[in-house]
């Protein structure tokens, strides 16, 4: 008896079917973007229309996202925001996970757990101090208000996740660096942080995503159509009373998800690398 056919079908109902599901209610929302982003107003408000397809496509819901609205400045001051934030936040988080997995003193574990509980508490507490914070500063109403409140819970998860992977680093190449007479600084330079480059692209994917895709703090902090990033400035400005205009809110969030994608594609296999050595750590 063949057994080729029972092993394709076998194949099939384990992984082909399930992958294509997977991938079709992943892809969907994206694909519901674009349709709607390119119907005209006729058929968007007919019953008549299919909503799966379009029937006559056009791109006047591009125009005036991009002529009659903020759009430029929202997606500039998303990706001002998202790098800046992602910057810092891979700085400190480099040197406290390599601290607490390299250095030896009494608490580094209690300390390691404390840093990354305080990234499980909800954003809609902190927000609240913060913005006595920020006022203080005099920055409310300003993007310099996100890039500092950011890194309050970007910061915590980025250590957690370099400290793992630091800890799947061999000690002896470092101890050989030490050797030769390499100082902590050169060998974590040298040494350490290529070695943990995988790590740190998936913590620097993380954090501009996270930052990227932000809302509660953005919608607090800014106030002006100017200063708003796209995920405030698309629903704020683009939604009046009742009235949704679905054609250029379905466009702002179409462009508004194309360079989170295109970063991910790129560093797709150094993120996957990154977070698999942090749970092994």
């Amino acid at each position: 008896m063949d057994v080729r056919p029972r092993s394709r079908w076998r194949r099939a109902a384990t992984f082909s079917i399930p992958l294509g599901l997977f991938a079709v209610v992943t892809l969907f929302p994206f694909y519901w973007m674009f349709v709607t982003s390119i119907r005209p107003d006729e058929e968007l408000y007919s019953v008549d229309v299919s909503p799966f397809y379009t029937l006559h496509p056009t791109l006047a819901h591009f125009r005036f996202l991009l002529r009659e609205s903020f759009f430029g400045h929202w997606l500039w001051n998303t990706l001002f925001v998202a790098v800046l934030s992602t910057i810092i936040s891979l700085f400190c988080g480099i040197l406290a996970g390599y601290a607490l997995a390299r250095l030896r003193f009494r608490g580094a574990g209690t300390m390691g757990i404390g840093i990354f509980i305080t990234y499980l508490v909800p954003p809609t507490l902190l927000f609240i101090p913060l913005v006595a914070v920020v006022g203080a500063f005099g920055l409310l109403d300003s993007t310099w208000s996100l890039i500092l409140t950011y890194p309050t819970f970007l910061i915590p998860f980025c250590t957690w996740l370099l400290m793992g992977y630091f800890k799947t680093i061999p000690r002896e190449i470092e101890e050989c660096a030490r050797i030769d007479g390499a100082s902590r600084i050169q060998s974590m330079v040298r040494i350490v942080l290529p070695s943990a480059m995988p790590g740190i692209l998936s913590a620097g994917i993380f954090a501009f995503t996270l930052s990227a895709n932000e809302f509660l703090y953005a919608l607090v902090f800014l106030s002006s159509p100017q200063q708003k990033t796209v995920p405030v400035g698309v629903v704020s400005e683009l939604i009046r009373g009742d009235v949704f205009f679905w054609g250029p809110l379905m466009a702002g969030a179409l462009l508004g998800s194309i360079p989170v994608a295109i970063i991910y594609s790129f560093f797709v296999d150094y993120y996957v690398q990154g977070m698999t050595g942090a749970v092994k750590g």
